[in-house]
């Protein structure tokens, strides 16, 4: 079952914002899916305990070094999505969770700081595809960005990925209320009440058109086909 990644060695790149974005997109689409909370600080958990976590979507936590292989093998086998949320560093949980991902999601903001620390994701990417002989898709996700403004240190960074070949996502994770509303009020963004976020409208199609635009990707993947077919 495809496993999807989110890789960072930088801290509030948006990882966390971005893993439940994509989960509770794919589980409001009748997926179930599996959430690995492999950051420390457990983001992703305590957005599970609050009230609205759909019944299909599942988070494991209290992950190690010596587990997160086991726990990625096991939640494959339970549910048709994995989304893994890693800490903020290279470690070599990050390197185990990397080398049984079908595809990572390298969430940056638009700053050359953030870009330098995608580079270093990409390299750490490169090294699992030699050690286990596997392609491993990837993909930049920019974050945090204006939906009305596209600053030109963004547009030379996009540039820049463009020019060396590396895949960027079309769909840009916007500054929203309603990402950050999630892990105040917790559920999906389709069950936040729009009285009390602002622009929420605007929220549900940017993250609807990230998960489509994720669930491509895979499909590009032959062995992923069959199983990305039923949240189409």
């Amino acid at each position: 079952m495809p496993t999807v990644v989110f890789a960072s060695p930088k801290g509030g790149a948006g990882k966390s914002t971005s893993a439940v974005i994509l989960a509770t997109e794919l589980a409001l689409k009748g997926a179930g899916v599996t959430i690995i909370d492999a950051d420390p600080n457990k983001p992703v958990s305590q957005w599970a305990k609050r009230a609205g976590c759909p019944d299909n979507l599942a988070v494991v936590a209290d992950i190690s070094e010596s587990t997160i292989i086991d726990e990625i093998e096991s939640a494959a086998r339970k549910t048709p999505f994995v989304v893994v949320d890693l800490e903020g560093t290279a470690s070599m949980m990050v390197a185990y969770a990397i080398s049984r991902a079908d595809m990572v999601i390298i969430p940056t903001q638009g700053s050359q700081l953030d870009a330098a620390e995608a580079a270093k994701a990409i390299k750490l990417i490169k090294q699992q595809e030699k050690a286990f002989h596997k392609d491993i898709p990837y993909a930049i996700l920019f974050t945090r960005t204006s939906s009305a403004i596209r600053p030109r240190t963004l547009q030379h960074i996009q540039a820049e990925f463009q020019k060396h070949g590396i895949r960027a996502f079309q769909t840009q994770i916007n500054e929203r209320e309603a990402y950050r509303a999630l892990f105040s009020f917790g559920g999906t963004l389709e069950s936040l009440n729009p009285q009390h976020v602002a622009n929420l409208n605007a929220a549900v199609v940017n993250a609807r058109a990230f998960a489509g635009e994720v669930i491509s990707i895979l499909r590009a993947t032959p062995r992923d086909v069959t199983q990305t077919a039923r949240v189409a």
